[in-house]
């Protein structure tokens, strides 16, 4: 049986095979340009998922001007089929504050199923961002 955490990051060291994930994710299969991908580090609360203890998942959510946006889910391809994405968005969803009234996440089209099982429904049109099809989801419930 495999193992999966998902925990908030504590130290460099746990941020850094989050950047990795995510490197590997956004930047090199994707073709995220790289100056897209590290910003707002500072202001994001992050978490990282491993199974057995390896690294595999990582994402976070800050604080916008809109409300609390969900962001930068990656899972390594791997490690997908086995809702690790699922784990991230609960545990992500847990860790915001009890008041958090405006709960948003841009969705690449073929995560837009998952993010709906935790009540999030799409807002407005499709869009471009960072050369990937987007809904604005916004959670309902």
């Amino acid at each position: 049986m495999e193992a999966l955490l998902v925990n908030k990051i504590k130290n460099k060291e746990e941020l850094e095979k989050a950047f990795a994930i995510r490197k590997k994710v956004f930047v090199e299969e994707q073709n995220c340009p790289p100056e897209l991908e590290w910003e707002h580090e500072e202001e994001s609360i992050h978490f990282l998922a491993e199974i057995n203890g390896e690294a595999c998942g990582a994402c976070r959510w800050r604080k916008t001007d809109k409300g609390y946006k969900l962001e930068r889910f990656a899972v390594l391809k791997e490690f997908r089929g086995k809702r690790i994405g699922q784990a991230l968005v609960a545990a992500a969803l847990a860790d915001l504050p009890e008041n958090a009234h405006y709960i948003y996440v841009h969705s690449q089209l073929d995560a837009m199923r998952m993010y709906s099982r935790f009540g999030f429904m799409a807002e407005g049109e499709q869009f471009e961002e960072a050369g990937i099809q987007h809904f604005k989801m916004v959670k309902k419930s």
